[in-house]
Order: structure tokens, then sequence, then C-alpha cells
């Protein structure tokens, strides 16, 4: 059943929906993986000690470039599938806040009583930064690799760059993990596909009353920008 099918709002609170569908799964484990090769090889590229340790900078180096051109594709091919509607869907809706969610962020607010679409603003935040990373990254390390075409202005520049965003990858993806996996249910929709409809229901409102049409849940502000 399509992630935004609409599914009843009776059954169960343990009983499954399908939160991601098998395109986006692997769009975003595949580019994870690329990330994590990615943040890997660049270590060992910057910290001498691991330098050491691992040996052959010049493969390192050479798997670090090909995955970091390579990072984008996942991503480009799962939006032009034909079967990527969810995809490119859910991509709109990390691009913008719904009504509230800005309050969402700030400290010391009731995130609870925030009625939450398919992601909270912390997930769009996240989205934002790293789908931006992608081409700052691409950019800065295309420089760093093909030097010769730019000046030395040029290219110190772009390895600044590259290595505070790289920082910024680092702590975003490591927030990223810590959350997930504090959230086993909002885990395995990753993993499988499957929210529980008591998650759905309480954790986002607001998408789920879109997918089950429930007369008694918040009103669904997404369907208004879908």
């Amino acid at each position: 059943m399509p992630a935004d099918a609409g599914a009843g709002g009776g059954g169960a609170a343990t009983d499954p929906i399908e939160r991601f569908d098998p395109l986006e799964r692997a769009v975003h484990w595949t580019t994870a993986a690329c990330f994590g090769i990615l943040m890997a090889t660049g270590a060992v590229l910057y910290i001498g000690q691991l330098e050491v340790l691992v040996g052959n900078r010049a493969l390192v180096r050479t798997i670090h470039v090909y995955t970091g051109l390579l990072l984008a594709v996942p991503l480009l091919v799962g939006v032009l599938q034909r079967r990527g509607r969810l995809l490119r869907r859910d991509l709109g809706r990390l691009s913008r806040f719904g009504p509230g969610e800005a309050r969402w962020l700030r400290p010391g607010v009731d995130r609870g009583a925030i009625p939450l679409g398919k992601f909270n603003p912390g997930q769009k935040l996240n989205a934002m930064f790293l789908g931006s990373a992608i081409f700052v990254m691409l950019a800065t390390g295309s420089i760093m690799h093909w030097f010769m075409p730019f000046s030395d202005d040029v290219r110190t520049g772009a390895t600044f760059v590259h290595d505070w965003w790289a920082l910024g990858i680092w702590l975003s993806v490591t927030a990223h993990v810590y959350l997930a996996t504090s959230d086993p249910v909002a885990l395995r929709g990753m993993t499988r596909g499957v929210v529980t409809r008591a998650w759905a229901r309480s954790k986002r409102p607001r998408w789920y009353a879109a997918i089950t049409a429930d007369p008694e849940a918040p009103e669904d502000q997404e369907r208004l920008h879908s």
C-alpha cells in the first residue's frame, strides 16, 4: 500500500502503515553508504595518524574522489524514475515548513503540542543541509583534485570550505544516526518501510490524517501543499 494512499481510519494501533517505499529506502541507504565511505576516507586523508595506520594514500584518495562524484547519482536516478512519485513528493515535503513548524525549533517549546506532517523540522533542516552539502562538496572537491586551472586563492578557498563543510557533515550525520537509533519504530520505517499506526498518529498526526482520512486526527495541512 503506498504511503499516501487512503488506508481508512480503523485498525489496531500496532497495524503497519507504509512510510517509505522500496525506491525511497534504496536511495536513502545507497546515499548513506556513499556518505559513510566519504567520511571514512576523508578522515584518513585529513588525520595523519589514520593515514599512517591505513597506508596507501593514493588508493584512499581515489576512492574518496570517485565516491564523491557518485554521491548525487542515487538521488538523481531515483527522482527521474517513473516510480519515484513518492520520493519526489517527500523531497517537496522536506523543502518547506508547515504551519507552526518553525515554533518547533525554538528552545523550551512543547514540541509534542505541535502537530507534525511526515517529517519534523529537525529532519527537514538536516535534509536541506546534507542536500546542499552534496553539491558544495562536489564543487570544492573537484577544484581541490583538478586544481591546475584555478588560482591559489580559489584553491585555498575551496579547501577551507571543503574542510568546514566536512565537519558540519560529521556533526549532522552523527546527530541523525543518534536520533534515528533512539526511536526504533521510526528506524523501522527506513529499514523495513513501515511504522505502527499508533506511532504515526502520535508522532506525525497530520501525515496520519492524510493517509488514513481519519476525521478525528488533526487537520492535515500537508494536503494543502501537495
